[in-house]
């Protein structure tokens, strides 16, 4: 992975950059699919202006912090296939970011999400030492935990807990 700095990063297959205004008809797409909502369902969108207030969001973690979630493109196209990052929060009473990956289900399956995730995650280590990047993911989601195990998180039983949408079975960098 290369660091072009915190606003974008390139991975052998992928470039991660910020995300940018024209980025919300994406983020509409992704997330009204009920496919990419099923493991957690209060992340549906109903209406764009739900994906116009995600997309603020996130946009005021990178004014705040200086990173935030990215915007994944395949090196060849400038179309987006998904959004993978870290945000600040609280859990356990630690500040920790939490590990976020989301992508179109016409590209599931090709390991996209996990070298973004590395990258978030190696990212994390550079920049943010000591800080702990966590994923929170349901039981269920088989995908999304091989994810987080091949970004290099390990499962961490002791903390799982309720969140939003159910039981969250926790991974963290070791």
């Amino acid at each position: 992975m290369r660091d072009a700095g915190h606003s974008t990063l390139v991975t052998d297959r992928l470039l991660l950059r910020r995300p940018r205004p024209e980025d919300v008809d994406i983020i509409f797409d992704i997330y009204r699919d009920p496919r990419s909502s099923e493991h957690n369902p209060s992340n549906r969108l109903r209406d764009r202006d739900g994906a116009e207030n995600l997309y603020h969001s996130w946009d005021e973690h990178w004014r705040a912090t200086g990173f935030g979630y990215w915007t994944v493109l395949r090196q060849e196209s400038d179309r987006p296939v998904g959004f993978c990052g870290l945000k600040y929060m609280w859990f356990h009473d630690d500040q920790v970011t939490n590990l976020f990956y989301g992508f179109d289900p016409a590209w599931w399956g090709r390991g996209l999400a996990a070298e973004a995730a590395r990258a978030a995650v190696e990212w994390a280590a550079k920049h943010l030492p000591g800080v702990a990047v966590v994923a929170r993911i349901r039981p269920t989601n088989l995908a999304s935990q091989r994810v987080a195990v091949r970004a290099g998180l390990t499962r961490a039983e002791h903390l799982d807990g309720l969140g939003f949408d159910g039981l969250e079975w926790i991974y963290v960098t070791p």
